[in-house]
């Protein structure tokens, strides 16, 4: 399938999106569609696919001008949109979430059981993911999820598949079997959008690239034309330097330490320490236990067994009321379910977060305070917004992270938990986050950084922290760590 998208322009109210954007797909190529966050990379997608309807300029198909009214026509023209944002349903089953309203019908009109439940499980298979097809969405893990959200692309006679940041959740095996599926779908002529922050990915899988800059085509190139600095340069409009900003580490006390942590089934006799000063890098495949780790730290997570110590005293932490009490700070994976009130302005987010700050002796809310409080996270973070009563659902990712992130630094933790700090960020955002991180390392803050992404663990990380099946494989000085040991810890070898 050939797709042209020639001067497109889209407004939401006085917010003009995209303006003369442009992007074409060839048959059966792997196309990369890179911009900084807000650079209108889904906002182009959604209206190839009938989701926003286009304001000017054309699209064409096999030569013939379309203009799909929803994402079903879309869908039956074969062309499917994976997006970011997961479109499951939690309370159902894999398997009637993936035949939800495509159910296969006996000649009576009844939904055939069997059938279904057959195709799910071959599709499933074919992408090596080993799910219970009765199993219930809630109790699956992000990437889990994702991973479903692929097989029911999978399962439609798809010939163009747009993936929006598809491996954000996926560890690195599943990435792996992700990209097998891609090429063996390239080889049947299948066209692939993919739509990612990660440079690796990007050249390693893609024959094209298109960049949008603030809603505008940049332009086109072939992968073994350019180079990553070229495509940084093209995205934000100059170049970057390094990805990993440098910085000094000196490493102070002892601020976290914990012996034995415990939850059957989940993990076991869990051992380490950070210092004031320290990024202690958590590394591990999907499922090996590293959030829950943190989340029992946090007190999210009841114990079976096992002690935490705070700057060397013994810490009794129940809740995460007790843990911001200790001056533990826990930024989650999820920012838009965990993380914020995305229907909330930015004031409102950083504001409840602090309310000890910035209330008087009769914890009435100082106004000025408050003011001053979220004026001075807008612009010490360089939250890119119209105000403090932008709400957070129409901030950018990379802008939403940072209100996640101002809603922490200003308690003033001790220690900073960050789950996932970078997922779905673009990569200008991303080293302003790295910077933001270094900033409060040298503050003295401790910092465990749990990363899916090895190039930043390897990047930030002083320590690095390998946890396989619950339990810690091993813990490498940053000098002496390469993706080969991680990956070695993570798969269960030894080094």
């Amino acid at each position: 399938m050939q797709i042209e998208m020639k001067g497109i322009d889209k407004s939401f109210g006085q917010n003009q999106v995209l303006k003369n954007a442009g992007f074409v797909l060839a048959p059966g190529e792997v196309h990369a569609l890179m911009g900084e966050n807000g650079a209108g990379k889904s906002t182009l997608m959604k209206i190839l696919t009938g989701v926003y309807t286009r304001d000017g300029g054309t699209v064409t198909v096999d030569g013939k001008e379309v203009l799909y009214k929803n994402p079903q026509e879309a869908e039956r023209a074969g062309i499917v949109f994976i997006h970011q944002e997961l479109n499951v349903l939690f309370d159902l089953t894999v398997e009637e979430n993936l035949f939800l309203g495509k159910e296969i019908r006996n000649r009576l009109g009844m939904c055939n059981q069997k059938a279904m439940r057959k195709k799910a499980e071959a599709t499933l298979e074919k992408l090596g993911v080993q799910i219970p097809v009765d199993r219930v969405m809630s109790e699956l893990s992000v990437g889990q999820q994702q991973m479903i959200e692929i097989c029911k692309a999978l399962m439609v006679d798809a010939r163009v598949i747009i993936m929006d940041e598809p491996t954000a959740a996926l560890t690195q095996s599943e990435t792996a079997v992700l990209f097998e599926v891609i090429q063996s779908l390239r080889k049947k002529g299948v066209s692939i959008v993919y739509i990612s922050h990660r440079m690796e990915e990007i050249f390693e899988l893609c024959d094209r690239i298109t960049v949008l800059r603030d809603g505008t085509y940049i332009g086109t190139k072939k992968i073994p034309e350019t180079n990553m600095n070229e495509i940084v340069k093209m995205m934000i409009g100059r170049e970057i330097g390094e990805r990993y900003p440098k910085r000094e580490v000196t490493i102070g006390r002892e601020m976290l330490r914990v012996e034995g942590l415990t939850k059957k089934g989940v993990f076991e006799d869990v051992n380490f320490s950070v210092h004031a000063g320290e990024v202690l890098g958590v590394s591990g495949l999907m499922g090996a236990g590293r959030t829950e780790i943190m989340q029992a730290i946090f007190g999210n997570l009841s114990l079976e067994r096992g002690d935490i110590y705070i700057d060397g005293r013994k810490a009794t932490i129940k809740n995460p009321l007790h843990a911001m009490e200790h001056g533990i700070g826990f930024i989650t994976e999820d920012r838009k379910t965990e993380g914020l009130m995305l229907e909330e302005s930015i004031k409102n987010n950083i504001s409840l977060a602090n309310l000890g700050r910035i209330s008087g002796r009769a914890g009435v809310i100082s106004k000025a305070a408050e003011d001053e409080l979220v004026s001075k996270a807008i612009e010490e973070l360089h939250i890119k917004c119209f105000g403090p009563f932008h709400e957070c659902n129409n901030l950018s990712g990379g802008n939403q992270q940072k209100v996640v992130f101002a809603k922490w630094i200003y308690t003033n933790p001790r220690i900073l938990i960050l789950d996932e700090p970078t997922r779905g960020v673009d990569i200008g955002a991303k080293k302003e986050i790295y910077s933001i991180i270094n900033e409060l390392a040298a503050k003295g803050v401790a910092i465990i950084m749990v990363s899916s992404e090895l190039p930043e663990i390897l990047g930030m990380s002083d320590r690095i922290m390998v946890v396989r099946e619950g339990l810690i494989r091993g813990i490498i000085a940053q000098e002496e760590a390469n993706q080969e040991k991680v990956m070695t810890l993570a798969t269960g070898g030894t080094l």
